[in-house]
């Protein structure tokens, strides 16, 4: 079984910069692939970043590219998605997710494990 727990989220202006990171336990064949997604208030949950922790290829949406950066530390057994130029429409609850197989293939599908979440809040 794979556990996830997110942290790092909070409240920033436009423009600022966070840090979440997601800590795993379980084994690491398991969560080869890890994402970061998130959810808006009446929107559908979406894709943001994802890593496969093997190669370490990334992958991330195109309202992302440039300002967020997916990481992982496999000493620590945690993954982080640094986020940078933040902006209001950036606001959501961020989730992570692993799953044991990364394809390549869609980046953002079939994830069996995740976590609870992290509220981002971009206001001025």
């Amino acid at each position: 079984q794979v556990q996830l727990v997110e942290s790092g989220g909070g409240s920033v202006q436009p423009g600022g910069s966070l840090r979440l990171s997601c800590a795993a336990s379980g084994y690491p064949y398991m969560r080869r692939l890890m994402g970061w997604f998130r959810q808006a208030p009446g929107k559908e949950r979406e894709g943001v970043a994802a890593i496969c922790t093997a190669g370490s290829s990334t992958y991330y949406a195109d309202s992302v590219k440039g300002r967020f950066t997916i990481s992982q530390d496999n000493a620590k057994n945690t993954m982080y998605l640094q986020m940078n130029s933040l902006k209001p429409e950036d606001t959501a609850m961020y989730f992570c997710a692993a799953d044991p197989f990364c394809s390549g293939g869609n980046w953002f599908a079939g994830y069996n494990y995740w976590g609870q979440g992290t509220q981002v809040t971009v206001s001025s």
